[in-house]
């Protein structure tokens, strides 16, 4: 079973997170934002992992810490499930669209994490959720997971759409990269990665 559960207590969150790589893509999410709730809950159904994630964190500040801090422990809840990286296929990309949106991801569990982030969003908040705290997120979880990660927001219109896009987008690109690959060895020309 490729399992990985972390906590992580600091003055501003108390955040416990347990993923199953080999799950059903089902969620237990409580991050105390709605939106985000509902993002993360999308990244768990789409890439087929499933997730505990409960989040306690600053809100009276704003929701800053949560977001990001919540991104870094799913990093590395996700490293620590994939162990050597032995036996998955390592890449995957998808476009997925949404109404009138459209949105790119692409990645590489390659253990040097990088993020790539093109887009931006009209307004300032989806409900509780700050906007720009989207790259913030994606930006923790990939350097947590040792992640290269690619996101780019093609088009669109309505805010809430094109994060939902882009947060799928990164699903699915997931859920094909941590597919379990024919010969079960790591996929690099190093041996290791």
């Amino acid at each position: 079973m490729r399992t990985g559960a972390v906590d992580r207590n600091t003055r501003e969150t108390q955040i416990h997170i347990e993923v199953l790589l080999d799950g059903k893509g089902t969620a237990q999410i409580d991050t105390g934002i709605g939106f985000f709730d509902h993002m993360l809950t999308a990244l768990s159904a789409h890439s087929g992992i499933s997730m505990v994630i409960h989040t306690k964190g600053d809100l009276y500040v704003d929701s800053h810490h949560t977001v990001e801090d919540t991104g870094i422990v799913l990093g590395e809840a996700l490293k620590q499930a994939l162990g050597d990286k032995s036996g998955i296929c390592r890449y995957g990309t998808a476009y997925i669209p949404m109404d009138e949106s459209l949105a790119f991801a692409s990645l590489d569990i390659s253990n040097r994490p990088f993020l790539v982030w093109n887009g931006s969003f009209a307004a300032p908040m989806i409900g509780a959720f700050d906007t720009n705290l989207a790259e913030e997120f994606f930006r923790a979880f990939a350097f947590h997971a040792g992640i290269t990660l690619h996101v780019n927001m093609l088009y669109g219109s309505n805010d809430h759409h094109k994060c939902e896009a882009a947060f799928k987008a990164v699903a699915h690109a997931l859920k094909a990269a941590i597919t379990e690959n024919e010969t079960g060895t790591v996929l690099s020309t190093k041996g290791a990665l």
